[in-house]
């Protein structure tokens, strides 16, 4: 069963995020230390009593399409988001003027780490409800958010992301999906695939929010306008009224996350459904993007729940099984003793401690970006857009080996789908896909975020990062040698953006070696994360403070962190230096 890392979050909002410092930003509503251990406390016990009881069983039952085009989820899933919605949770970082909590970016990325280990498929629908609701906060009209933002954040609708169709995936520019001007209201018909939760039975009504190009709309991405297309229309007093002409084709089969709904949904069976123009006319993509970017950096925070629901569950199994004698141990000792069993345990420990950080140290910086104005709004923006896509594809893409690794402890147990651990495993595997792949990440790294502007803002980072270990080298408390070897793997870092932008000239290349850069600058921050949690806890156990095993937990999975994780920052840069080359040797037809 699931158990939320309550304790760890805390440490990482008090020490890593310095959490009273965000709660001063203009804007934060009364936030307090207090009250954010009170809200993980409290999301503890949603997460781990009610909702990742029904982890495996969705996964078993799956979600069900009926012959009228109704969708029904697995048992029990209608009555969790009920009592979500009853608790506050679904709006946690939303506008209170709307009804939403107000909370810091930070706070919610731990609940939500909650709820997406408890259990992913379920909580996919709360990620993009809030991702709806961020969308309608900054482009939305006033009678649109009073319209939609008080129902969406109190969980009564719920919001999806319609881009995808059928012949347009990545390739925006081929979207076909029309909006023909009809009074004050738009006719739109046609197709989109991939919508998560687009049809279900746990909302009184679904808003989608739907791409479309209208009748004299430029060619390619510029031409696609945002549109509102609720499934049910809303009358003018707030009440639902007729169905809307939007209907759910099919759900797909798929490898995991078996529980969600992934619909395919039909615009426009008979007269067109009617949508409400969101943001400006050819402006929908970037409209969209905001609940992209959302996404993305949500998407990258499941890598890190299911690696740490995978974890549990092995440590779990690797406590109770007995196998074999371990060295120098007495028989009838666990195989957690066993030093490979060890080995991989501890290798999972500390880049998931590694991701959590990383994650709300990014969220610290979106909430800075938001509460902030003039030059500081920019330099914590582009610090913000810097980690996205290393959050989104470091973490989704170690999201597989960690669920793997998992696997590997069960032994033959963990390929036998009734002890759970196949299906983290399952479900791991779309991380790395949807909302943009490892891929599109990693162009979005290297085109624009590092070529663009020189590599002036990694450059940024890793200066900080070398400020940081620095400062902990001078303490001598016991962590100077984790920070040497962080600064060590900052040359190393620094050296291989170098050649990224002798590169410049030759996109090919610098695409080439852009998943290497992107897992590169994963493997770095990570461990700069952990040595500053190191340096952290050493402090705190010299002063006493707070629990001295925790401590010196903190430090031994940090050392190992340096050991098994923070090398690969090496092997990275020698694939970015020779890996162009190579592939350049490569004709297609040779595969």
């Amino acid at each position: 069963m699931y158990q939320a890392p309550v304790e760890d979050m805390k440490f990482v909002l008090r020490n890593l995020v310095g959490i009273d410092g965000v709660a001063a930003l203009d804007g934060m509503y009364m936030v307090s230390e207090d009250l954010v251990d009170a809200v993980l406390e409290e999301s503890a016990k949603l997460a781990g009593d009610v909702i990742a009881p029904l982890n495996h069983s969705g996964d078993v039952q799956g979600a069900v399409r009926n012959d009228d085009g109704s969708v029904t989820t697995p048992k029990g899933f209608a009555d969790a988001w009920a009592a979500m919605a009853e608790g506050g949770w679904i709006g946690l970082n939303a506008d209170p003027d709307h009804g939403g909590q107000g909370l810091p970016q930070c706070v919610s990325a731990a609940v939500n780490e909650m709820w997406n280990s408890a259990n992913m498929g379920f909580a996919l629908c709360q990620l993009l409800t809030q991702g709806a609701i961020h969308a309608l906060e900054v482009v939305g009209n006033d009678d649109q958010k009073a319209t939609y933002l008080p129902r969406l954040n109190a969980g009564e609708w719920t919001g999806t992301m319609n881009l995808t169709e059928p012949q347009a995936g990545t390739d925006l520019a081929a979207l076909r999906t029309t909006a023909t001007p009809d009074g004050d209201h738009y006719r739109i018909r046609g197709q989109k695939i991939y919508i998560t939760y687009g049809e279900h039975d746990m909302s009184q009504n679904i808003v989608h929010l739907v791409l479309a190009r209208l009748p004299d709309a430029p060619a390619g991405v510029k031409g696609i306008s945002l549109f509102i297309v609720p499934k049910y229309l809303v009358n003018a007093d707030g009440s639902l009224g007729a169905r809307n002409d939007v209907h759910c084709l099919s759900i797909e089969k798929k490898l995991g996350i078996k529980s969600s709904p992934t619909a395919v949904l039909q615009y426009g069976q008979d007269e067109g459904a009617i949508g409400y123009l969101l943001g400006d006319e050819n402006r929908g993509l970037d409209a969209m993007f905001l609940m992209m970017n959302s996404a993305r950096y949500d998407v990258g925070l499941q890598g890190l729940a299911i690696a740490e629901r995978a974890y549990q569950q092995a440590v779990g199994y690797a406590r109770d099984r007995v196998q074999g004698t371990p060295l120098e141990c007495d028989k009838g000792a666990a195989i957690v003793h066993h030093p490979d069993v060890l080995r991989l345990l501890t290798a999972m420990r500390a880049e998931i401690e590694a991701m959590r950080a990383l994650l709300l140290v990014g969220g610290a910086a979106l909430d800075r970006a938001h509460h902030m104005t003039g030059d500081d709004a920019t330099i914590w923006q582009t610090r913000a857009n810097l980690l996205i896509p290393v959050i989104k594809g470091w973490m989704t893409e170690r999201s597989l080996q960690l669920t793997s690794d998992a696997v590997q402890i069960h032994g033959g147990m963990g390929f036998i789908e009734e002890t759970g651990a196949a299906q983290h495993y399952r479900d791991s595997r779309i991380l790395p896909i949807y909302e943009g792949t490892t891929a599109i990440q990693a162009n979005d790294l290297v085109f624009r975020k590092t070529l663009r502007d020189g590599g002036a803002a990694v450059r940024d980072l890793v200066m900080e990062i070398r400020g940081d270990m620095d400062g902990i080298a001078g303490k001598g408390n016991g962590v100077a040698a984790l920070a040497a070897q962080v600064t060590t793997a900052c040359g190393v870092a620094e050296s291989a953006l170098d050649v990224l932008l002798a590169r410049a000239n030759s996109p090919r290349d610098a695409a080439a070696s852009g998943t290497d850069f992107l897992m590169l600058m994963g493997f770095l921050t990570g461990g700069w994360q952990l040595a500053r949690a190191a340096a952290s806890a050493a402090s705190a156990e010299a002063a006493g403070e707070g629990d001295p095993a925790f401590m010196k937990a903190k430090q031994a999975t940090a050392g190992a962190y340096m050991a098994y994780s923070l090398p690969e920052v090496s092997k990275l840069a020698a694939k970015i230096s020779a890996g162009p080359d190579a592939l350049a040797e490569m004709d297609p037809d040779w595969l």
